[in-house]
């Protein structure tokens, strides 16, 4: 007889939050970020589907189907509205899938330029453990990569905070950033200056004029944009900064100048760096190593005073293990229950 198996959990974004504890998530990401440098992560590259503007109904459409010509286009990868991105991941005993959609507009409709959807999975036996939003699992898992590589890497002391970007990425930075440095002044842009000034008061921090204002003198300053052309300078940069370039996820796209990217940069995963990046790519930078391969000492960190620029893609890798501690809680009650 078959077994059947009971629906999974559903956990939404509120819940994702309350779940989640930060000092578990910066101990099991650095446990994690050295597996997937020591060989020990099944990650392939992600899958990317453009999502075309011309097949669209509704208002976002001119017309309900697509004509011939525009199919055509379709195919080239012209009226690009937005992509999906597929990215599986295999972490020890757990299979975790995420899917994002990233649509620029968004921003007109009141909503996030990204949303996902996180599904967990047993790797012993296939079955769906649980399914959660993406969305605050994303913001915390990625700020407090940042924040692993920010502690490595940033200097000591009092750190001055430059926030690139005004979104739910620049408050959970801000947020995991403090858990490693003690910040003073941090300093918020955003092209929408109503955005970055309901940010900085989220965050205690200040809205300041220009994207050079918030980088000048900062001793960690974060790129946390949607930006397809460089939104940091290195002329702005002080020596020694620390750089953690989150936005740009797609091979033409880029947030930094050619200048930035001749200091050391350090990636999370080398393959999807060199094949996802446009900061890298298109300033043909070198990697000096993987963020796992500092922390498990397999190559050394760029010497103290060195400024360091840390290239986040965002890593399947790490959404399993928040979607693992967002679930404990139910495993182990169940667990005791029997």
């Amino acid at each position: 007889m078959t077994q059947r198996f009971s629906r999974p959990p559903w956990y939404s974004d509120a819940e994702v939050a309350e779940r989640l504890e930060d000092r578990h998530l910066l101990r099991d990401l650095t446990e994690a970020l050295i597996d997937l440098s020591s060989g020990r992560v099944q990650q392939p590259l992600r899958s990317v589907l453009p999502l075309s503007g011309s097949f669209l109904r509704g208002p976002d459409a001119g017309q309900a189907d697509p004509l011939p010509d525009q199919v055509a286009a379709r195919a080239a990868g012209a009226h690009e509205h937005g992509s999906l991105f597929i990215k599986p991941v295999q972490w020890r005993d757990r299979v975790a899938v995420k899917l994002i959609t990233l649509i620029p507009s968004n921003a007109a409709r009141g909503l996030p330029g990204l949303l996902s959807v996180v599904v967990l999975m047993d790797a012993r036996d296939g079955r769906t453990l649980a399914i959660m939003e993406g969305n605050e699992l994303t913001a915390r898992r990625t700020a407090a990569v940042s924040a692993i590589a920010a502690d490595r890497f940033a200097s000591r002391g009092n750190c001055v905070l430059a926030l690139i970007g005004s979104g739910v990425l620049a408050r959970a930075h801000a947020r995991l950033l403090a858990k490693v440095r003690v910040l003073g002044d941090i300093r918020v842009w955003s092209p929408t200056p109503e955005h970055a000034r309901a940010c900085a008061e989220a965050i205690g921090g200040r809205a300041v004029e220009s994207a050079e204002a918030a980088a000048s003198n900062a001793d960690i300053v974060c790129t946390l944009t949607h930006a397809r052309e460089p939104v940091l300078l290195g002329r702005w940069l002080k020596p020694g900064a620390f750089v953690a370039a989150v936005g740009a996820p797609r091979p033409t796209w880029r947030e930094l100048d050619d200048e930035v990217m001749r200091h050391p940069i350090v990636v999370d995963q080398r393959e999807a760096a060199m094949s996802e990046s446009g900061d890298l790519i298109l300033s043909r930078a070198g990697i000096h190593a993987e963020l796992g391969e500092v922390l498990g000492g397999q190559v050394p960190a760029p010497a103290p005073g060195q400024t360091v620029v840390f290239k986040s893609l965002g890593l399947a890798l790490e959404d399993a293990v928040a979607a693992s501690l967002v679930l404990a809680p139910t495993e182990q009650g169940a667990a005791q229950s029997r």
